[in-house]
């Protein structure tokens, strides 16, 4: 083969690279098209929305059903407003439950809605009510340990009062009680 030849196909397969990696950039970045066409603007207050962001899907039963529009901070609840675009072709209660959840080995965090079981759906301006925050990592790991470390506290006095028991057991002799 001639030297131009190969060039050009390692150019190709050089700008293939390139596009396979814009594509995954754009797909972990949820900057890829979706098939969600009109949408209604629901609302729902978190405590804590760990790496939530916006144009995060909202799922419910596994199906994007909508994307996180905007998320702000309420300065006198201080709490963080999520405002949610869902299709209007799903109509969900008003008593549905809107969790952050966490999906992928990137931590892609979502929002999964479930219904509940009020015959009132939500519509356009709504607040979701019941909420649940994501899990953090960080605060589930110091509660363990600071469980272990209350466990090993017990553990240490409940060691020192049998080891007094038994150290007075062992002192006092047999022999003692047949004398009184």
């Amino acid at each position: 083969m001639e030297r131009t030849t190969i060039d050009l196909w390692v150019g190709i397969f050089v700008a293939l690279g390139l596009a396979a990696l814009l594509g995954l950039a754009m797909k972990v970045g949820n900057l890829t098209t979706s098939n969600i066409g009109q949408t209604y603007t629901v609302t729902a207050n978190f405590e804590n929305i760990g790496g939530l962001k916006p144009r995060a899907p909202v799922k419910s039963a596994g199906v994007v059903v909508g994307r996180v529009n905007d998320i702000v901070f309420d300065p006198k609840t201080y709490e963080a407003v999520v405002s949610l675009n869902i299709d209007t072709r799903y109509a969900f209660p008003k008593d549905t439950f809107a969790n952050i959840y966490t999906a992928g080995l990137l931590g892609e965090q979502y929002i999964g809605l479930e219904a509940g079981g009020d015959e009132v759906n939500l519509k356009n301006g709504d607040k979701i009510t019941q909420t649940q925050d994501a899990v953090v990592l960080e605060k589930l790991i110091s509660q363990f340990l600071y469980s272990k470390a209350t466990e090993g506290d017990n553990a240490n006095k409940t060691a020192a009062a049998s080891t007094e028991t038994t150290g007075d057991a062992l002192d006092a002799s047999p022999l003692d009680k047949v004398g009184k």
